[in-house]
């Protein structure tokens, strides 16, 4: 299993990960905060959400579904 954490400071974006079809662990942060710092050390891979216009951040359910719809679009 792949541990990814989803981190709006990730270099690499989620429609970008080379490992979505394998099996992976999706980490998600608290809400405002984010990834703790040893839980982030601890993911193989750090990924964010693209985001434009004036969104700046999701909340983590919101998060969670579109990084999840991206995983399952390119396994099928």
């Amino acid at each position: 299993m792949w541990s990814v954490g989803l981190d709006a400071g990730a270099s690499r974006t989620v429609d970008e990960l080379e490992i979505a079809t394998e099996p992976l662990v999706l980490v998600l942060g608290a809400e405002g905060r984010g990834l703790s710092r040893l839980t982030r050390e601890r993911c193989d891979m750090l990924v964010q959400i693209p985001m434009h216009g004036r969104i700046e951040s999701l909340n983590v359910s919101a998060a969670a579904a579109v990084a999840l719809h991206e995983i399952a679009r390119r396994r099928s």
